[in-house]
């Protein structure tokens, strides 16, 4: 099974993760929902500005938020392997990780797999499905030595 992620930086890299992590906890994710098919997307990291851009334009919300998700809408008919793209506010999720007490780099993680669930169909906007999403993210990140972000 072959996955492209494309990353981009909208920031200085410092303090960020790397190219190789990202590609790493979305394979996880991918491995976890059980997507067994080729995906590709893109993955962008930004400051609190862009990010803040992205969720007013395409969300009607005027702030920054963590992760937004945005699913590939490709014309009926049409069969390619995009999944979507992720945008991740650095600010947004380091401030989350200090607030909550989490290491900045698994809080990351679990961002990224949270965005990439979205981006495959899962959702948490009822709590049946929220229940369902916030396992599976348990279980991914578990299995990545990380602890559960929702404790």
């Amino acid at each position: 099974m072959h996955h492209h992620v494309s990353i981009s930086y909208g920031l200085p890299r410092r303090g960020l993760p790397a190219p190789a992590s990202l590609r790493r906890w979305v394979a996880a994710a991918l491995v976890g929902a059980r997507r067994r098919t080729s995906v590709e997307l893109a993955i962008r990291l930004v400051d609190a500005a862009e990010g803040r851009e992205f969720n007013r334009r395409y969300r009607g919300r005027d702030y920054a938020t963590n992760v937004l998700s945005f699913a590939a809408e490709l014309p009926r008919g049409v069969a390619l392997p995009l999944l979507g793209d992720l945008v991740i506010c650095a600010p947004i999720v380091a401030r989350e990780a200090a607030e909550q007490g989490k290491r900045v780099r698994d809080h990351y993680a679990h961002m990224t797999i949270h965005g990439v669930l979205h981006l495959l169909g899962h959702d948490h906007e009822n709590d049946r499905d929220a229940h369902e999403m916030e396992a599976l993210e348990r279980r991914i990140l578990a299995g990545l030595g990380i602890d559960d972000p929702y404790n």
